[in-house]
């Protein structure tokens, strides 16, 4: 066994490995939302029903989210880097088949694909920092990094499909993955070396099944009772995969290596902050969402104007991730936590005053101020994750994080987007199931446009006002039961004395 000192500086090989693993991470966040702005014309060339492209936006989500868990400790017993290598091959498949995917179906399958291969790099990836970055204050620099690009990829996805596809079809937002693939895969297993445990045990089958499948039987049902209403067959679903993952969360306390560490969320801190990965994941994917049809369908903007317009929000939440390290070695994690519920709280509000004719600056304003809490969102949840653990389960603790974020991403469409179609087919004219499908019918009287219009705009708001109150109520738990800080206590970034960790040691 060999000791890896928490002071020892990193080398150029280190910043050079976090700038290759920050390749397939900004994909795999980037894929999370660049189909925002290009689901219109997806819709127009593939024709997709509304439950189809409720699929096609968010499977990619569901099947990441479902599987973060399993992967992550897969990886730690089998090797991050193998688990890199494969997973970013496989990625890369499935952007080639989703490009050229000639019907709904299929998209949704690659979709699908794309989304089980990112679930074996984000966790990995996160891990490989662990090893790459000893030192405690240059680990959390690092990770700081590391959100940025995450943050980024979900904050520029949608920026890039507009550019693109204002020059290509709508394949071309999956084939602009295959460069940053395989550049990856020539420069990783040169940059990167193999790490896992010394004494990883078995991996657990029933718990990796158990996760999986009650992750994706929870949100199916809940999705489909959100959109469709309460029947039969998604609260079976719901109450099924409610069931297996309590059995998952029992069976984790009497495995003596467990996919997920529960004893990690005793930490109020911790607990939070893996809270603060879910829920502004899932407000900030349904207000990107909404947001990219009213800026087109309802404002009638060009899929580039409405691009430039998210630029301010996406500026904004990448340099508040970049900075929340510093920030917080300074303030603290708790006061961090209310900035951040607080802020994105005010963001989202600042939808409401939004009308069929005009809210391009109460747009911009709200994206820009909700921003700063997306950022810290993403860096304190990983930074807080990873820094909670001996190195050698980096890749599970990364996984708790980036599974928040995830499910999130996926609950947020399923759920607060569900809400907003559910609104929309009270009060607009019920002509067809979504906005894009009536401004599509023929001969559609402009009292009719407009109604169909107003409806989204109230779904809107109703999305925004629902996540910004929980954001709020967060807020104000964080207020008032975290724990302030102790004086001389050591901030997120200062090595503490127990910093070191010997590889191998059984957790």
């Amino acid at each position: 066994m060999t000791r890896r000192h928490a002071h020892n500086p990193p080398g150029p090989r280190a910043w050079l490995g976090l700038l290759v693993v920050l390749g397939p991470v900004l994909l795999v966040s980037m894929d999370g939302s660049i189909l925002f702005l290009a689901m219109p014309r997806i819709s127009q060339a593939l024709t997709p029903t509304a439950d189809e492209a409720l699929w096609i936006l968010d499977v990619y989500g569901f099947a990441v989210g479902s599987l973060l868990i399993a992967f992550g400790s897969i990886g730690d017993r089998y090797g991050r880097l193998k688990l890199l290598m494969i997973g970013a091959t496989v990625f890369g498949a499935g952007s080639a088949g989703a490009a050229f995917a000639p019907s709904p179906e299929l998209l949704v399958s690659f979709r699908a694909l794309m989304g089980v291969a990112g679930a074996t790099l984000l966790p990995s990836a996160l891990a490989v920092l662990s090893e790459l970055f000893s030192d405690a204050r240059h680990r959390a620099r690092a990770i700081g990094v590391f959100a940025a690009a995450f943050a980024a990829g979900f904050a520029v996805g949608p920026i890039v499909g507009g550019v693109l596809l204002e020059r290509f079809w709508w394949g071309s937002v999956f084939l602009v993955n295959l460069p940053v693939i395989v550049v990856f895969l020539l420069f990783a297993p040169v940059l990167l070396r193999e790490v896992r445990a010394t004494r990883p045990g078995r991996v657990d089958v029933p718990s990796v099944a158990a996760s999986a499948g009650g992750l994706v039987l929870t949100i199916y049902g809940l999705k489909h009772m959100a959109a469709d209403g309460v029947s039969v067959s998604p609260l079976v679903a719901a109450l099924l995969g409610m069931v297996l993952l309590m059995w998952f969360a029992l069976r984790q306390r009497r495995l003596e290596h467990p996919l997920i560490d529960f004893s990690l969320f005793r930490d109020r801190v911790f607990t939070l902050a893996i809270i603060t990965g879910l829920l502004p994941l899932a407000a900030w994917s349904a207000a990107a969402y909404l947001a990219g049809i009213y800026l087109q369908s309802v404002l009638g903007l060009s899929v580039v104007r409405a691009a430039v317009l998210a630029l301010p929000g996406a500026v904004v939440l990448t340099t508040s991730c970049i900075v929340t390290p510093a920030v917080v070695d300074r303030i603290g994690k708790r006061t961090a936590l209310v900035v951040c519920h607080f802020s994105i709280a005010a963001g989202l509000l600042l939808l409401l005053p939004t009308t069929i004719t005009s809210g391009t600056g109460w747009y911009i304003a709200s994206t820009a101020i909700a921003g700063v809490g997306y950022g810290i969102s993403f860096s304190v949840v990983a930074d807080t994750a990873v820094g909670a653990v001996p190195a050698e389960r980096a890749g599970s603790a990364g996984a708790i994080a980036e599974t928040s974020n995830e499910i999130g991403n996926a609950l947020g469409i399923a759920l607060l987007g569900s809400l907003a179609a559910l609104l929309f087919r009270l009060q607009g004219p019920d002509l067809a199931p979504t906005l894009d499908e009536t401004l599509r019918l023929p001969d559609l009287a402009p009292t009719a446009a407009r109604e169909a219009k107003a409806a989204f705009v109230t779904g809107l708001h109703a999305a925004a006002a629902v996540a910004g109150l929980l954001h709020a109520v967060l807020g104000t738990v964080a207020l008032r039961r975290l724990p302030g800080p102790v004086p001389g206590e050591p901030g997120p970034g200062t090595p503490a004395p127990m910093a070191d960790h010997v590889e191998g040691d059984a957790r």
